[in-house]
């Protein structure tokens, strides 16, 4: 075999793996899903991180404010038939989804438990009638899930290249959760005190609300 046709086949070969790679990208969950028609490093897709600081003061937290409906209403409304409650009050991110909801409430903090990474804080939440509504917050350092990026329902797949990018989004509004919700507030002194809250959780355990907070103060 001649020098010139080793170099050949082994270009051949080479274009062979790139294409077979490029073709792998188009199965979800083996490389990057893309949109068909747009390749990944598209000049105008949208960055999960200039979109959340573009829209998180300006857009994001105001449509959790505006809309949050009253933890307890949502609740019950759950407890009586989830379907129909998230049909009426959540979103969803995609078929086969939970449903996420915007909530509000004020109650006084029971528990600040720092020794798991979610930081959960428990929250009493009186009700009309019954025993308090237990929810759960979350402080940190670890934030994670989709709550928020699902709830305020104009968060689309199709806003970005891929849903690496679009899982990112979520992360990106976790972190703003951290750096302008919770930092803002001393929650080793919150204990015993009234807090005010806003944010969104998923209904992914029934019965259970863990909310990550776009908004928390202290009275």
């Amino acid at each position: 075999m001649t020098v010139l046709t080793r170099r050949w086949l082994a270009a051949a070969t080479a274009l062979a793996l790139a294409s077979a790679v490029t073709a792998c990208s188009k199965v979800p969950g083996v490389y990057v899903y893309e949109k068909d028609g747009q390749a990944a490093a598209e000049s105008n897709a949208t960055d999960p991180a200039t979109y959340v600081n573009d829209n998180w003061t300006q857009k994001i937290v105001p449509t959790v404010h505006d809309n949050a409906k009253d933890v307890t209403e949502v609740a019950a409304a759950i407890k009586e038939d989830s379907d129909a409650a998230g049909k009426e009050l959540g979103k969803q991110a995609g078929t086969g989804s939970p449903y996420a909801f915007m909530v509000k409430g004020s109650g006084t903090v029971t528990e600040v438990d720092t020794s798991v990474p979610t930081g959960p804080v428990t929250v009493e939440v009186p009700q009309a009638g019954g025993k308090p509504l237990k929810v759960t917050i979350a402080t940190g350092p670890v934030i994670a899930g989709t709550a928020v990026r699902d709830a305020v329902g104009f968060i689309a797949f199709g806003d970005f290249t891929n849903q690496i990018d679009y899982a990112e989004v979520a992360n990106q509004i976790n972190d703003r959760v951290k750096t302008d919700v919770i930092a803002k507030v001393d929650r080793d002194a919150l204990k015993g005190k009234k807090v005010d809250f806003y944010g969104a959780f998923s209904s992914l355990t029934p019965g259970t609300i863990f909310l990550v907070p776009t908004e928390l103060a202290a009275q």
